[in-house]
């Protein structure tokens, strides 16, 4: 014990997936589990990516109880890692000899841990820094991709780290990528106003440029290009991403959605299919499928409402895929959340209702798309059950996340249909008023609030129009 507690401190002081507060509370470990090791099927990033993904996949083995798994994996990254980066490796083996020696700790090999802290004190002999505060960037850049493939809660994190790495290695590919997808998966959309004004687009570019081969920073690109109408460069790169990676899962999953997005669904669906055969278990693959199904399946009730047998094909197929999205990725909040949509559609309410429940608890937890999780339920309760009071309670919790967000403005737009089924039906109904009301206040809108829960009062007492008058014409 005495051991133990003499080496504590400097393990402290390493930089290790062990010392870089990826709690397991805020990972879906089977989810993060399934993502590395179809990054290690598919040898994504090529050799230094595979020996990142080892060490990663090894902390995710240590957190489910396999220690002894994990040390052999840290075991293939460092010999990875000597093959692809030869004379240069040291720098590179730091988070994977400090991995190690965090292992052999937990397991009681001290002897082993202080041969890898040896290890790590010659690195840092060989390559002091300007601080102990200071890291290098081979060590800040494997940071940020742990930070980028664990949790969307660390995405914030990810970018900080990849910034640092780029300004030591500007020109660095990796870094460069890392970046540009975690700029794509955080700028919402409209955040910007053009392609020149967006700092993914311009990472995205600078990312190519750093590494012309990488064919899924074209369809990336692409997809980003496309939200700004920008469509004869993005068909270009999507045609060149096509034309370098043909069958490239990373690479077709974007293509496909491309596709889908901007009106070739058919072969989209082909190009998805194709690529399935060699990833069946991929449970994104299943979703974009889903998708266009579901996109195909609204365009023929739109162009052909007779051909209404195909419609019911098309929904059993993107239940299908969304069932199998759901089973191979655990707690997937958009393919739940689609799949109670298409249960409702099919009239399986009682699965549908099964399937929101089960979704809201997950958003909640996760704190993810709750906002959106509200409005659909919502819709679901107000036009497949017919039940309005939980219609509201839903269009209301939505609405008090953001009025100006896409899911706020929905849920404001069914709240004011309910509002003005109530007074089709009698002018003077109170729980229209209250909902204007209710709506009003959300935006900040304060006179006109009051103004409707003054008129909801003239109709009916009620407790909640009296708290939120008291409350607004405190705000006056």
């Amino acid at each position: 014990m005495a051991e133990a507690t003499l080496l504590e401190p400097e393990l402290q002081q390493l930089e290790c997936h062990f010392t870089w507060e990826l709690k397991k509370e805020d990972l879906d470990i089977t989810d993060v589990l399934n993502r590395l090791e179809q990054h290690e099927e598919l040898h994504l990033g090529g050799k230094a990516g595979l020996a990142q993904t080892y060490n990663s996949l090894a902390f995710v083995k240590y957190l489910l109880g396999s220690p002894t798994e994990a040390i052999s994996l840290l075991h293939k990254s460092m010999e990875l890692t000597r093959e692809c980066r030869e004379d240069k490796c040291d720098k590179w083996l730091i988070v994977t000899y400090g991995n190690l020696a965090w292992l052999h700790h937990h397991m009681k090999a001290y002897s082993e841990c202080e041969s890898y802290l040896q290890k790590l004190r010659e690195i840092g002999e060989k390559f002091p820094t300007d601080s102990p505060s200071t890291l290098h960037h081979e060590v800040l850049g494997e940071k940020a991709w742990a930070f980028f493939k664990f949790s969307r809660k660390y995405y914030e994190r990810a970018e900080e780290c990849f910034k640092k790495a780029l300004e030591l290695e500007p020109r660095d590919p990796q870094w460069n990528a890392g970046y540009a997808f975690v700029l794509h998966r955080t700028e919402r959309y409209g955040s910007v106003s053009s392609p020149e004004n967006s700092p993914c687009v311009k990472q995205l570019r600078q990312a190519i440029d750093a590494d012309p081969e990488n064919d899924e920073l074209k369809a990336l690109l692409a997809l980003k290009l496309c939200t700004f109408k920008q469509y004869d460069e993005a068909e270009s790169l999507v045609e060149k991403a096509l034309e370098g990676s043909p069958s490239a899962p990373n690479v077709i999953r974007y293509v496909g959605k491309f596709l889908r997005t901007y009106g070739c669904v058919d072969r989209s669906i082909a190009l998805l299919k194709r690529v399935m055969e060699s990833s069946p278990n991929s449970g994104f693959l299943h979703h974009q499928l889903a998708l266009c199904y579901r996109k195909k399946k609204i365009s023929v009730h739109r162009d052909s409402p007779s051909a209404s047998s195909e419609i019911p094909r098309l929904r059993r197929q993107c239940i299908y895929h969304l069932e199998k999205a759901t089973t191979l990725k655990s707690c997937f909040i958009n393919a739940m959340m689609e799949l109670a949509v298409q249960y409702g559609e099919d009239n399986q309410l009682d699965r549908a209702e099964e399937m929101f429940q089960g979704t809201l608890q997950i958003a909640k937890e996760k704190n993810e798309f709750l906002q959106q999780v509200y409005v659909y339920y919502g819709e679901f309760q107000q036009y497949r059950k017919r039940c309005f009071p939980l219609a509201l309670s839903y269009y209301k919790e939505c609405l008090k996340m953001g009025h100006d967000s896409v899911d706020g403005k929905r849920s404001a737009k069914n709240l004011t249909k309910i509002a003005h089924r109530y007074f089709f039906k009698n002018p003077q109904d109170a729980r229209a008023w209250g909902i204007l009301g209710f709506i009003n206040k959300e935006k900040g809108e304060n006179r006109e609030a009051i103004k409707c829960y003054e008129r909801a009062l003239q109709f009916k007492a009620n407790d909640e129009y009296l708290s939120a008058l008291f409350e607004l014409r405190l705000t006056l």
